[in-house]
């Protein structure tokens, strides 16, 4: 029951309408009996100032960012944790005595499907597409991994250039960024294919951002890995599996991720069970 004592936490983005993290996240406060309540946000980019000190004004006690906010929201943060100021992007922010707290969660979540494979990670070429917030965080991954060579796709030179700069001092592998163009080459030496463009997200559910000519060249037991969600399967992820791919959306890396910010939020472990069954019964997924 929300009443007028219950404290809110909730998620940024635009567009938001789409966002799973209510309902894995009033789940889980539902199980932990605590007087919380999860609500989604839609901001545009243009009132993000005005929506955090609106935040500031009725007391949030904290909140998740997503696109298109994930770096932008970097200079109204008082505090910015190592890990979100070396990838440049925050995905997980709380309130303080002294102003917002800003971190990010992504690399642990995106991370966690990828733990169940035997993979030599050092002889896997990913190949990332895009370069916005939500790369970089897989960037990190990606090192974390110790990726033998790490390729970011994307079709605007100047933000590659820049993008493949903002790393040059921290990484210690080969991270080397590409025009779309280069697609139908990169593609067909790729053991990790990762989206993490909004294309194929609601309300473009029909698109890829990856055509079915160019996926036929993707290496039989390569893993292509969509941050999207929903819808399940993306098209990009229907088309990865035709040519024998390991298909993996980004329902996990959203639960590891939403419980790693909960914990921050809460001070106590998050029910991360809890938080997988309610969103594949939302979902209507089988329990593998």
């Amino acid at each position: 029951m929300i009443t007028g004592k219950t404290k809110l936490l909730g998620v940024i983005g635009d567009p938001i309408e789409h966002s799973l993290s209510p309902v894995m996240h009033n789940a889980a406060i539902a199980e932990l009996q605590l007087d919380y309540v999860y609500l989604p946000f839609p901001i545009k980019s243009e009132n993000l100032s005005a929506a955090i000190s609106g935040f500031t004004a009725i007391g949030l006690t904290g909140f998740n960012v997503t696109i298109p906010h994930k770096q932008t929201i970097i200079h109204l943060l008082t505090e910015v944790s190592p890990i979100a100021k070396e990838i440049g992007a925050v995905n997980t922010v709380w309130r303080t005595e002294i102003g917002w707290n800003g971190t990010n969660t992504d690399v642990e979540g995106f991370l966690a499907p990828l733990k169940n494979y035997k993979q030599n990670w050092h002889q896997t070429t990913a190949l990332i597409l895009g370069y916005g917030g939500a790369a970089r965080a897989v960037v990190a991954g990606c090192v974390q991994l110790n990726c033998g060579k790490i390729q970011v796709l994307g079709r605007d030179s100047q933000k590659l250039k820049a993008f493949q700069d903002s790393w040059h001092s921290q990484l210690g592998v080969n991270l080397s960024v590409h025009s779309w163009q280069e697609l139908p080459d990169l593609i067909a030496e790729s053991n990790l294919l990762i989206n993490t463009t909004p294309v194929g997200m609601y309300p473009r559910v029909d698109e890829s951002p990856v055509s079915a000519e160019l996926m036929a060249k993707l290496p039989e037991k390569a893993i292509a890995y969509d941050l999207i969600y929903t819808p399940n399967p993306t098209k990009f992820l229907q088309l990865a599996k035709q040519q024998g791919a390991d298909a993996i959306d980004g329902l996990e890396m959203l639960i590891q991720q939403g419980a790693a910010a909960l914990q921050i939020w809460l001070k106590q472990q998050a029910p991360v069970e809890v938080m997988r069954q309610s969103l594949r019964q939302y979902l209507q997924r089988p329990c593998d």
